[in-house]
């Protein structure tokens, strides 16, 4: 349960970091990497590892180091930044088979505590010892050379999730927020570092921490955006990849349009497990029926629009309802909101911590990615499509953001394909919010004979470990121990009653 409040209080930073804006220049550069990328050398580990810095609070022995890898992989030789690692070691030598990398999503969600979070939420004892965990602040992130935009608390208030359009008018002022905010970021204090903050950087900064660590090759367990991590790592690096479980998984371009389009699917088929929440809750006064339940959705974003309460606005209130839908664990909060907004009873929100970090390292991953259109009659279109198809949050992930102005520079794509080993397991929920299903399955065609896939039947974002499922946990679990997979895809069962 831990990690999956985690993951779901993960989804601020999908509800706190708008993706992009618009320009009517010449579309930015970009490349698609088909081949392999050039293994970083193994050599026995120089890390010196020690304490790790004090907001990394754990109970577990995790031990933490940092590591220099290039700005920019074109010179290597060139400018260095810093990469924070940490360690949460086997205690069973003739079981260890290596090491197992790590990423919890975002992009921009610290990494160095999620060794001892996936522990908490019921890692097998039998995969600790079989692998020394490794968590890394990606770059960018948190202890790693970190990058700003600058962004104030009101900024990181209005959140990810562009403004709700209800006309093309709206999209039109949205886009002057969006192009601010673009601006803002590539004249920050840390601007010339942003080009650099993509996923193939990250990834090869995995295969440098694979090498400094003195390992041939490398396992890999990650989830959310850490699935399209995964991809882009076992495509960059085949051989020096082991066994790579990609979690809650996302289209096989990454963070585009296309995903961004995505949130407002993920939501509707997501809400059904809320309806049937609230409808067993007649006490929450929200609807006896789920029709009554949606209703009341439509009536509160109605009421909010007209008037905001406690700075909860209509797309805030949307936004929120999104990253309710994260895990069943959320859901007793989401209702209890939504009853103190029907009933005009206070909100008493706590003030909102600074995000800076995150928000940017989204908006920045993000928009780095090729795959944004620029002209604004295109997100005029889009939101005008999704408002109609998904009217419960389409107006806003349709909208335009920041990615539509973003500085212009090179843009790389890897193209994820199925060339490499058969060593990749895909494990998501049926009904994700944040990574919808139809996501996964376009990533598991695009992984061919590489891949096979598991599906939980629950709903929720982040499967493995916490799920209750034995079917889909063992399955993971098997493949981290063993290598072996099921002989094709399977859709796991909901467990038996007792």
């Amino acid at each position: 349960m831990h990690r999956t409040l985690t993951i779901a209080l993960a989804a601020t930073a999908v509800v706190a970091a708008a993706v992009p804006a618009v320009s009517m220049a010449k579309a930015p550069e970009v490349s698609a990497a088909t081949t392999p990328a050039v293994a970083a050398k193994t050599s026995p580990s120089t890390l010196k590892w020690g304490a790790c810095p004090k907001d990394v609070v754990t109970p577990l022995p995790l031990e933490c180091s940092t590591l220099d890898v290039p700005l920019d992989y074109r010179k290597p030789n060139g400018r260095q930044i810093e990469i924070a690692i940490s360690r949460l070691a086997s205690k069973e030598p003739t079981q260890r088979r290596g090491i197992l990398l790590t990423n919890p999503g975002g992009p921009g969600v610290k990494g160095l505590i999620y060794p001892a979070q996936l522990v908490e939420s019921g890692l097998p004892q039998e995969v600790q010892n079989a692998y020394d965990v490794i968590g890394v602040d990606p770059r960018g992130v948190g202890h790693s050379t970190p990058l700003t935009c600058d962004t104030t608390l009101e900024q990181q208030a209005l959140g990810s999730f562009a403004t709700y359009a209800h006309s093309p008018s709206d999209v039109v002022t949205e886009a002057k927020y969006a192009k601010s905010l673009a601006k803002q970021c590539a004249s920050s204090k840390t601007g010339d570092i942003l080009p650099y903050i993509t996923t193939p950087n990250t990834a090869r900064d995995l295969d440098r921490v694979r090498a400094a660590l003195g390992e041939k090759k490398a396992s890999y367990l990650g989830a959310s955006y850490g699935s399209y991590l995964g991809a882009v790592y076992t495509t960059l690096f085949p051989k020096t990849t082991d066994r790579v479980v990609i979690d809650s998984v996302i289209n096989p371009d990454g963070y585009d349009v296309k995903q961004m389009r995505m949130f407002a699917r993920g939501l509707d088929d997501r809400f059904p497990d809320f309806q049937k929440y609230v409808v067993a809750h007649p006490e929450l006064g929200l609807g006896k029926t789920p029709q009554q339940v949606k209703a009341k959705f439509f009536e509160l974003a109605k009421e909010l629009r007209a008037k905001p309460v406690e700075g909860m606005t209509e797309t805030g209130f949307r936004a929120l309802t999104f990253a309710g839908m994260y895990s069943d664990g959320v859901m007793p909060y989401l209702a209890g909101t939504w009853q103190k907004l029907d009933k005009n009873l206070p909100l008493n929100l706590k003030p909102a911590e600074d995000s800076d970090n995150i928000m940017s390292i989204r908006l920045t991953v993000s928009c780095n990615n090729p795959g944004w259109p620029e002209k604004l009659r295109e997100y005029q279109r889009t939101a005008l499509v999704d408002r109609i198809k998904r009217p419960m949050l389409g107006g806003s992930t349709g909208n335009i953001g920041p990615c539509a102005f973003w500085p212009k520079h090179h843009k790389e794509l890897v193209k994820i394909t199925d060339r490499g080993p058969s060593n990749v397991m895909l494990v998501q929920f049926q009904r994700d919010p944040g990574t919808p299903l139809a996501g996964a399955r376009q990533m598991r065609a695009a992984l061919g004979q590489r891949a096979k896939m598991v599906t939980d039947p629950g709903g929720g974002h982040g499967v493995y470990p916490g799920t209750p499922n034995t079917c889909s946990k063992n399955a993971v679990t098997t493949f981290l121990l063993t290598g072996e997979r099921p002989a094709k895809d399977l859709a796991c069962a909901a467990n038996p009653s007792k």
